[in-house]
C-alpha cells in the first residue's frame, strides 16, 4: 500500500479541509505534514462550521487514526483550544490522535518574535499570521529548538528557559518587549494537557501502517505557491507544502506515494503580501470576496481575489507531480455574466507560460468563457451541472492535462460531486 497526498495548489485557502474530512471514510490513516496553526481548515457538516489549525481534517470520523507528524509546528495553546472545541461535540481525540515525538513546539517567545520581525520589516512585510510559525522552524534549523517528545523530560521546563532568555535577548535587541505572562500561563496548561495524548515515532508507524495496507492520507497545509522553495519568495510560508513535504514530514520514501490529489480553487486567493498576477482590485474581486466568503479562517483577513491562473497551476502540478485535481468554490462564480482565464503570461513583451523568477514582472493573458448563471445548491451529479460549467471544466482539464475528479459546489460536505 501507498500513502496518498493531498495539498493545495495555489496560495492556500483552498478548501483542504473540507476535502479531507470527505475522503476520510475512504482511508484508515490523516496525517499532518508540515506547517502549523498558521492553517484555518474548515469543515461544515450538521449546519456547524469547524476550524481546524493543527488537527488534521479527518478528526471528526471516530475511526480514522489521525496523526500529527514531525514537519508539523505546534501551540500548545492552539492546541489546547482545538482539544477543547472538538470535546464539545462530543468527540474525545484521545481516542484517535497520534502526535509524534518530533514536532517542534511553537514557544510563546516565538510569537513576540513573529510581531517584532514583521514589525521591523516596516513597509516590507511579508504578511504573517503572526503564529510563531517562522521564528520556530528558524529554531528547528538553527537546532535550537524544543520538541513534544521534550515535554517527558524532568529537565523540559529548564530548557524551556533557557530558550526563552535566548529569544528576549534578540527581542531586547529589536526593542520590542511586550508582556506575554497569560500566553505563557496558557502554554504551559497546553503543555500539561499534551502529556495526556501518545506520543510515537512517526516515521516507523507510518510505514508500520503501509506494511499493514493501510490506507494512508498526507494531509498539507497553505499551497504550493507558498513553499519555502518553490513559491513566491520571500512572501511565501516557511516549510515545504509540496509534496515532497509528505516524505520528509511523515518519513515515508518517495516510492511510497501513491495518487497525489491536488486542490484548487475556480479562481484564485492569497493572503498577506506578495505578487498575484490575476488580483481584481475592482468590482470583480469584491464581488469574489462576497460571494466566497473569502476572510481568512485564522487570521479574519480579507483574502486578495482574483482570477484562475493557468500558468501557476500548471507549475503547481509539474512540481508536485500531480495525478488528479479537485476544484472547489464553482459555486462562486455563478453570478458571472463572463469568466476569465490567465492562459499565459508577458513578461518583458515576451508571452510565456512559465512562472518568471519575480512574479511581480508577469502580466496575465485571458481566455473569456461565458458564466453559467445557474444555482448549484441542489445538484449532486455531474450530469446535472450547467454545460458551460463543464465547458469550463473541460478546458482546465485539457490545458493542465490531469483529471479533475471532483467538483465542490459549497462549503457543507453535501455539496460534493464526484466525477470519477
Amino acid at each position: 500500500m501507498k500513502a496518498d497526498i493531498l495539498l493545495g495548489l495555489q496560495w492556500g485557502d483552498e478548501g483542504k479541509g473540507k476535502i479531507v474530512d470527505v475522503l476520510t471514510p475512504s482511508y484508515d490513516v490523516i496525517a499532518r505534514f508540515q506547517g502549523g496553526p498558521n492553517a484555518g481548515h474548515s469543515l461544515e457538516f450538521n449546519n456547524i462550521k469547524h476550524v481546524l489549525h493543527t488537527i488534521p481534517s479527518g478528526i471528526f470520523h471516530p475511526d480514522a487514526i489521525n496523526i500529527i507528524g514531525n514537519g508539523v509546528v505546534l501551540d500548545p495553546v492552539i492546541f489546547k483550544k482545538e482539544i477543547e472545541a472538538i470535546k464539545k461535540l462530543g468527540i474525545n481525540p484521545i481516542d484517535n490522535l497520534l502526535i509524534s515525538n518530533k514536532a517542534h513546539l511553537i514557544l510563546p517567545t516565538h510569537r513576540q518574535l513573529d510581531a517584532a520581525y514583521e514589525h521591523a520589516k516596516g513597509t516590507g512585510k511579508i504578511g504573517s499570521t503572526l503564529k510563531g510559525i517562522g521564528p520556530a522552524y528558524t529554531d528547528k534549523v538553527a537546532r535550537n529548538g524544543l520538541r513534544t517528545g521534550d515535554v517527558l523530560s524532568d529537565f523540559f521546563y529548564d530548557k524551556y528557559a533557557f530558550y526563552k532568555s535566548k529569544h528576549l535577548d534578540i527581542l531586547q535587541h529589536l526593542n520590542y518587549i511586550q508582556d506575554f505572562s497569560e500566553y505563557e500561563k496558557e502554554w504551559i496548561e497546553g503543555v500539561e494537557l499534551l502529556k495526556q495524548f501518545k506520543f510515537i515515532s512517526c516515521s516507523y508507524v507510518v510505514n508500520q501502517y503501509l506494511l499493514e495496507n493501510k490506507k494512508i492520507l498526507a494531509e498539507g497545509a497553505q499551497g504550493t505557491m507558498l513553499d519555502i522553495d518553490f513559491g513566491t519568495y520571500p512572501f511565501v510560508t516557511s516549510s515545504n507544502t509540496v509534496s515532497a513535504g509528505a516524505c520528509t514530514g511523515l518519513g515515508i520514501s518517495p516510492n511510497n506515494m501513491g495518487e497525489i490529489i491536488g486542490i484548487f480553487k475556480a479562481y484564485c486567493t492569497r493572503v498577506g503580501s506578495g505578487p498575484f498576477p490575476t488580483e481584481q482590485l475592482n468590482e470583480t474581486g469584491e464581488l469574489l470576496r462576497k460571494f466566497g466568503n473569502e476572510y481568512g479562517s485564522t487570521t479574519g483577513r480579507p483574502r486578495r481575489c482574483g482570477w484562475l491562473d493557468i500558468p501557476a497551476l500548471k507549475y503547481s502540478i509539474m512540481i508536485n507531480g500531480i495525478t488528479q485535481l479537485i476544484i472547489t468554490k464553482a459555486d462562486v462564480l455563478n453570478t458571472f455574466d463572463k469568466i476569465k482565464v490567465c492562459t499565459t503570461y508577458l513578461v518583458n513583451g515576451v508571452e510565456t507560460e512559465e512562472i518568471p523568477y519575480d512574479l511581480s514582472l508577469a502580466t496575465p493573458v485571458y481566455t473569456e468563457f461565458d458564466g453559467w448563471k445557474e444555482d448549484l445548491t441542489n445538484i449532486r451529479t455531474f450530469s446535472e451541472l450547467p454545460k458551460k460549467l463543464k465547458d469550463y471544466l473541460q478546458f482546465v482539464e485539457s490545458t493542465v492535462n490531469v483529471p479533475i475528479t471532483i467538483v465542490s459546489t459549497g462549503p457543507d460536505r453535501l455539496e460534493t460531486i464526484f466525477l470519477r
